[in-house]
């Protein structure tokens, strides 16, 4: 049976994310192609992988996950400043420079991701304001209180339903894409149903 022609579906969807993450990343592509052959609207939200893992010892990762902060950070700001609907479109500026493009020049992305959505320049300063980690923090928390603990990103929720992945590599595209959405929602559906996985055997292709 296709999975294909679906009339515009209904569904509240909401995802979480965090910019640094590249199966996030790879996850926000396959949602976004499910969206648009759907007719889905899809409400984005910046977390941190940063707050999520404070208690932590210092890594190897401790420098991106505070590159990751400073970009939700201006998500945030211009989140205030223009709406929602500039959520997705900076998060799709930043995250093609960051993981397809394979740069780690931050300031640079953060400028030219405003730039390609011609949105105020000092916007950028809010990369290194405090003042947007309140609301940071109130959305990590939430999403790690509908999705349970011990999880990362990326945090979906469907209609109340809420879970952490897929982790998927490379994202899937046309009806393969839209046969995996319809099997995650089903499966997260089910009361109870908490964990399928398998050992990664591939890192992010994009």
């Amino acid at each position: 049976m296709s999975a294909a022609p679906h009339p515009a579906e209904t569904h509240t969807v909401e995802f979480f994310f965090d910019p640094i993450c590249p199966w996030c990343w790879m996850t926000s592509r396959w949602v976004t192609e499910v969206a648009e052959a759907r007719g889905l609207e899809v409400a984005w939200h910046p977390i941190s992988l940063r707050i999520i893992n404070e208690a932590s010892e210092p890594s190897p990762y401790t420098e991106g996950l505070l590159n990751g902060h400073r970009a939700g950070r201006v998500i945030e700001a211009a989140r205030r400043a223009h709406g929602e609907a500039v959520v997705a479109r900076l998060y799709t500026e930043f995250g093609t420079r960051i993981h397809p493009g394979r740069r780690d020049d931050f300031d640079a992305i953060i400028a030219e991701g405003l730039a390609a959505l011609s949105l105020d320049p000092a916007l950028a300063e809010a990369a290194d304001d405090e003042q947007y980690d309140a609301q940071l923090r109130s959305t990590t928390e939430h999403a790690l209180e509908i999705a349970g603990p011990d999880v990362g990103v990326p945090i979906i929720s469907v209609d109340g339903v809420s879970f952490f992945g897929p982790v998927v590599t490379p994202a899937p595209t046309g009806e393969q894409a839209l046969r995996l959405w319809d099997g995650i929602v089903m499966a997260a559906s089910v009361p109870g149903f908490y964990e399928l996985k398998r050992g990664r055997t591939a890192g992010p292709q994009f």
